[in-house]
């Protein structure tokens, strides 16, 4: 069949709601934004851990440092159900790996930047893990069925991570004016980062328009992030802190709230592997691997094991 025919087909079902599947045909554009999209997804998991993992050891009590440990767990096992969703594609993990750490894949570049106090905690879950919440619970119903069915526990998973965030910040909100000054120092210091999460402009990005006809993505960067600002200028009411955007307010009109300009010139230098904890960030990924070498050997020899040891009980 022709592969004008062959694209009408696929498209036809991704108009009519129906998963694409493994083995079904697909575009080799579509294949390879998807493998783009969820590695990167799934990099950005495991990085994320090592922000968050600086902090498990001088969590204030014990029930922080059991929900921080909860959490940083979860991220692993959401990298792990990520890079399998990408394996079907026809990518092995090993690639994957190899691609991160040599620069070439990119991860989210809100894990650049650093955690400085404990309040960091909190906000990384009510503002970090809230704009993730935004832009991967529409993912639930991405074309892609692995890909859409991995994102259900995920989101799951997410939303536990920025409630416990909030109330973290509550909590703190509610004590010494040195407490109350650490969460305004961190809501100031991850407002932007977590506003350029959503990705540059719609206007200006080299992905959406496919990504939105593939229904791979539900909704633009630019619709997400207004969503976001709206959500989060009622949320922080709450904490009696403030947003640090002297042009944030209401916009009657558009039913809105009206916000300043993001620096993209940061957000394009952190992605380029130019920001505060990029070099950090992928040495201690290279570092892991390769202390965990020996763990990866055992693992294949004992499955290579147990398959010899299955064939002779099968014959």
């Amino acid at each position: 069949m022709p592969v004008q025919n062959m694209e009408k087909i696929f498209q036809d079902k991704i108009d009519a709601e129906v998963r694409i599947e493994p083995k079904d045909w697909m575009p080799e554009k579509y294949r390879q934004t998807l493998i783009r999209q969820i590695s990167q997804h799934a990099h950005s998991e495991i990085v994320g851990m090592l922000p968050e993992g600086n902090w498990i050891s001088r969590a204030p009590s014990l029930k922080r440092k059991q929900i921080l440990i909860a959490k940083v767990q979860d991220e692993a096992g959401h990298g792990l159900y990520l890079y399998s969703a990408a394996e079907t594609l026809g990518i092995s993990r090993d690639e994957m790996i190899e691609q991160l750490h040599s620069g070439k894949a990119k991860y989210s570049s809100i894990f650049n930047y650093p955690t400085l106090t404990w309040a960091d905690m909190g906000v990384i879950g009510w503002l970090v893990d809230g704009a993730a919440i935004m832009n991967q619970v529409p993912l639930c119903r991405t074309s892609y069925g692995p890909y859409s069915r991995a994102m259900i526990r995920v989101c799951k998973e997410e939303s536990f991570h920025q409630r416990q965030g909030f109330e973290s910040l509550v909590v703190l909100s509610k004590g010494s004016e040195e407490q109350r000054a650490m969460v305004q120092d961190a809501i100031d210091r991850w407002w932007w980062p977590s506003l350029m999460m959503f990705g540059p402009h719609d206007s200006e990005s080299t992905n959406t328009e496919a990504s939105m006809k593939w229904k791979i993505k539900r909704f633009g960067n630019d619709e997400l992030r207004q969503r976001f600002v709206d959500m989060c200028t009622e949320q922080v009411k709450l904490l009696n802190m403030t947003l640090p955007d002297p042009d944030l307010k209401w916009n009657e009109e558009r039913q809105h709230y009206d916000f300043g300009k993001i620096n993209w010139e940061e957000f394009w230098n952190v992605v380029s592997g130019n920001g505060p904890c990029n070099k950090q960030r992928l040495d201690a990924r290279r570092k892991a691997w390769e202390e965990g070498g020996w763990v990866r050997e055992a693992a294949k020899a004992h499955a290579e094991k147990r398959a010899v040891r299955s064939k002779r009980e099968a014959a």
